[in-house]
């Protein structure tokens, strides 16, 4: 199983040396995969949470594809509707191509009501415009000559029934977020029915949970998958792996902007995971 980390683009600690060593610390722990977020304007509602400075993730991932050599590059998630599918589609590609097929690509429909009245974007049309646009994303890179996208796998976030439905019609994978060990089990049936619904395979499974380690176990049933010690963390895993997942995000990312300055704890935090798993340079 390709376990993956959710690396923070924003806040008030992030700047490029700080994603440079993100991104070597990532790498050289033997993770597979390398993900930053998506927001274009930070308007009061995103800042609460992802305050600025942040850092656009085509950008980002195509200059951190030419400080590293094996790691996987993706988006959890980019926003749809957010850029023209056709500018999505060029991008996309490109990136893929420059570093060596290693692009991932998550969508998701976003929730900041603020970003989509700054970008011009209707708020209530943003499931819709996601589905026309995936669909005009794919349509673009069948055109091998032109966008030579090669394989882009895409994940696609969302665990209402309107985001598994998308899952099933236009993903490569369910990408939910930060569930609960039951409730991505439970989402897991739904997808099920939804792919023998549409008559569609069901797509791969590649959660992305938390990652807070705490030194005494934590218990109850509202418990988020990846919060506990690290036996339980690793225990989470091993269930996503009997559950089917292909790949899983841990995110280090607890909630307060200021961890950004201190991004020491979330590398000591991945590196006792890998240390578990008897991960290191090379995977």
């Amino acid at each position: 199983m390709e376990i993956g980390v959710n690396v923070p683009n924003f806040g008030p600690g992030t700047d490029p040396e700080t994603l440079r060593r993100w991104a070597r610390t990532v790498e050289g722990l033997g993770y597979d995969l390398l993900m930053v977020s998506d927001h274009l304007v930070v308007t009061p509602d995103v800042a609460e949470q992802y305050p600025a400075p942040f850092y656009e993730p085509f950008t980002t991932l195509s200059w951190l594809a030419g400080i590293t050599d094996r790691v996987r590059l993706g988006t959890t998630v980019l926003i749809v509707p957010y850029r023209h599918p056709l500018t999505v589609a060029r991008m996309a590609a490109n990136l893929n191509q420059l570093s060596g097929g290693r692009l991932v690509l998550g969508v998701g429909v976003g929730w900041a009501r603020q970003e989509y009245e700054a970008l011009g974007v209707p708020f209530e049309r943003r499931g819709r415009l996601t589905d026309e646009y995936l669909t005009a994303i794919r349509g673009a890179w069948e055109n091998d000559a032109d966008y030579r996208s090669g394989d882009i796998p895409v994940w696609v976030g969302g665990n209402s029934p309107a985001g598994i439905r998308r899952a099933v019609r236009l993903g490569d994978a369910w990408h939910p977020l930060r569930l609960t060990l039951d409730g991505m089990r439970e989402g897991l049936g739904r997808l099920k029915a939804a792919a023998d619904e549409l008559g569609r395979p069901v797509p791969d499974f590649a959660p992305r949970i938390l990652l807070q380690l705490t030194a005494e176990p934590v218990t109850g049933p509202d418990r988020p998958a990846g919060k506990g010690t690290v036996g339980q963390i690793v225990a989470d895993l091993e269930e996503l792996r009997v559950l089917g997942a292909r790949s899983v995000v841990l995110d280090p990312f607890v909630g307060d902007p200021e961890e950004t300055r201190n991004p020491e704890v979330a590398w000591q935090a991945l590196a006792t995971v890998a240390a578990r798993l008897g991960r290191g340079p090379g995977g």
